[in-house]
């Protein structure tokens, strides 16, 4: 059995005593506004669905409504003696930490395994001759070309590619370009000179330094506002779409890195031990246990220091949810 499948089962049915809960109506007012992915158990401490949220709290308190077209999730919710959660820092990460969760352990309730959306990488080829940043779906030698990601959403991420094109074209900057494009380099006063400051403006938005992000944002900003301007809006809409597709290739994400880590990382609170753990650089791993501090101690000694909030910020959450 492979590493991430014995993290599965490991995850199913927790081989320690799991902590006390709250009935998990009344836990849903604990839980932050936030992106995140949730988790429902049942009596027996089994995993009935995993689920991902714009807002946690107003997601979960949904299944307690109204379930419109989720109807065959009723029977589940009767079920659910517990609700666990992980609070992300962006819908792109919670996206990816269901993906993971999904794609080593499906649990009954839930119909797909990894989601709908494409993992997708970002080609940038700072290449003399026809430089530029491609989509492509597995990243390949590296000698000179530098890959980003990966990403969830292959449409989305096109998305992005076509607005850092319009601010930092790149691809008008090759000294192979003809035709149309090279009158279009033209108009822009783009030139081969420009080649190297443009892929350094590329790589620090792709690497999330955030003057460079928020620069390209705002210059998008005001490509936006001037078209709806010209009551251009059909552009104006496009250039939304495009600013958010930049938002969700630039956000934080850090459940699944493009090095294939192998790593464990714990979160501790109020008797609370929570461990993820990452496989490959995914992390597919999440269960929580009733432990004390002392013993808890060496667990969080042995955390890289990376992962500490992440966890810690779980540990605390799953206290929470359990009062």
């Amino acid at each position: 059995m492979s590493t991430p499948a014995r993290a599965a089962r490991a995850e199913e049915v927790e081989p320690t005593k799991p902590p006390a809960s709250a009935p998990p109506r009344a836990a849903i007012s604990r839980l932050p506004d936030t992106p995140g992915v949730y988790r429902f158990r049942d009596g027996r401490n089994r995993v009935l669905y995993i689920g991902r949220a714009v807002n946690l709290r107003r997601r979960v308190a949904s299944y307690w409504s109204d379930l419109r077209d989720r109807a065959h999730l009723s029977t589940m919710v009767g079920r659910i003696a517990r609700i666990e959660a992980v609070s992300c820092a962006s819908e792109h990460e919670a996206a990816w930490l269901e993906r993971n969760l999904l794609e080593a352990h499906l649990p009954a309730a839930n119909r797909t395994r990894g989601g709908q959306e494409v993992p997708v990488h970002l080609r940038l080829d700072p290449g003399p001759e026809t430089p530029g940043l491609r989509v492509v779906h597995h990243p390949g030698p590296a000698s000179q070309v530098r890959h980003f990601g990966p990403y969830l959403g292959g449409t989305r991420v096109r998305l992005a590619a076509s607005a850092l094109h319009r601010v930092l074209p790149l691809a008008y900057a090759g000294t192979g370009i003809t035709g149309l494009d090279l009158d279009l380099a033209g108009k822009l006063g783009i030139d081969p000179s420009h080649r190297a400051r443009l892929v350094d403006a590329l790589v620090a938005v792709l690497s999330r330094e955030p003057a460079a992000v928020r620069d390209a944002h705002d210059r998008l900003c005001q490509r936006r506002d001037d078209a709806a301007g010209r009551l251009a809006f059909e552009l104006a809409g496009r250039l939304q779409a495009e600013i958010e597709a930049v938002e969700w290739i630039t956000c934080t994400q850090r459940v699944t890195l493009a090095r294939p880590d192998d790593l464990d990382a714990y979160g501790w609170a109020d008797d609370l031990l929570v461990r993820f753990q990452v496989r490959a650089g995914r992390l597919c791993g999440w269960s929580q246990r009733s432990c004390t501090l002392e013993r808890a101690r060496r667990y969080l000694d042995a955390t890289p220091p990376d992962w500490a909030e992440f966890a810690g910020g779980t540990a605390e959450l799953a206290a929470r949810l359990a009062r």
